[in-house]
């Protein structure tokens, strides 16, 4: 009887260990989900905070990028309207050209006619007198 009392005794013993381990073993499972579940709170932590300051990092190039273009859009506009100046002042300088070129062309040709009518004047008096010439001939 004292063997079945030890045996009993070993299997109380070991059904006891059996608890012990399980216990110990659902308590590692338990903390080992709870770090599995804070590795992964703080996983989705730092991705949410990289990709809010990615979309900041994209916010900024992309404003930068608009005030580059702003500028080179003004500085276009400027450059434009500075030319748009210069040629204007040509053509006004070439349109003063083309108007005294005009006024002497009027000139030249108030003087080519005035030259005409007198050279038929002189013309007409030149064969009034080689008539009058050869009358008196």
């Amino acid at each position: 009887m004292e063997r079945d009392t030890i045996v009993k005794e070993v299997v109380e013993a070991l059904k006891m260990f059996s608890r012990d381990i399980r216990t110990q073993i659902d308590e590692m499972g338990s903390q080992l989900r709870a770090e599995i579940q804070d590795t992964a709170n703080q996983l989705r932590a730092e991705m949410q905070d990289t990709a809010n300051q990615l979309r900041k990092e994209m916010q900024d190039m992309a404003n930068q990028l608009r005030a580059e273009m702003q500028d080179t859009a003004n500085q276009l506009r400027a450059e434009m309207q500075q030319f748009r100046a210069e040629v204007n002042e040509r053509f006004d300088r070439l349109e003063q050209k083309f108007a005294g070129l005009r006024v002497e062309l009027t000139e030249t040709q108030e003087t080519v006619h005035f030259l005409a009518s007198k050279t038929i004047q002189h013309e007409k008096k030149l064969h009034h007198l080689a008539k009058q010439l050869e009358s008196v001939r």
